[in-house]
């Protein structure tokens, strides 16, 4: 096979779907039945093609009864509603966290009985821990939206 077969090869199956969306011309469909009946491959797809648009214009969706949509629309409220209210008390729990943390540091760091060994050991313990609680929380979260298997695993 050439090129120009190739080239000949990818003309047909441009002229198939101009054909099977009606963008045709009446030259260009002269053409494609030319070039069809010169190539049995290329009509065999032509012919799938054109029941493949049949079958799917044919097709109509059903309407789910009423009570599938009311069960969709409470999960997803509830899903929303239990996302906000975890994001809120996360939010919280970090604050207020963050707070205590910090009073308990500076009144460490303003007692001059503790050895300043002891308060940068502290300081740094402190840092690390919130580093990592936030990095781990990071990792949940990403992991947790974009995780495609985990709704697939039974615990």
């Amino acid at each position: 096979m050439t090129t120009h077969d190739d080239a000949d090869r990818e003309h047909a199956r441009a002229l198939m779907m101009a054909a099977l969306d009606g963008e045709c011309s009446p030259d260009q469909r002269r053409e494609l039945e030319s070039l069809l009946a010169g190539a049995p491959d290329l009509a065999a797809d032509w012919r799938r093609m054109t029941r493949v648009k049949e079958v799917t214009t044919g097709m109509r969706l059903q309407r789910p009864p009423e009570e599938v949509w009311d069960r969709y629309w409470t999960s997803v409220y509830g899903r929303a509603e239990r996302g906000v209210a975890w994001v809120l008390i996360s939010a919280g729990a970090i604050v207020l966290s963050a707070y205590w943390l910090w009073q308990a540091i500076v009144e460490l760091m303003a007692d001059t009985g503790v050895p300043a060994l002891i308060r940068v050991a502290v300081l740094a313990l402190g840092l690390g821990l919130v580093i990592l609680l936030v990095s781990v929380l990071r990792e949940k979260l990403f992991t947790h939206r974009r995780d495609p298997y985990e709704k697939e695993i039974v615990r």
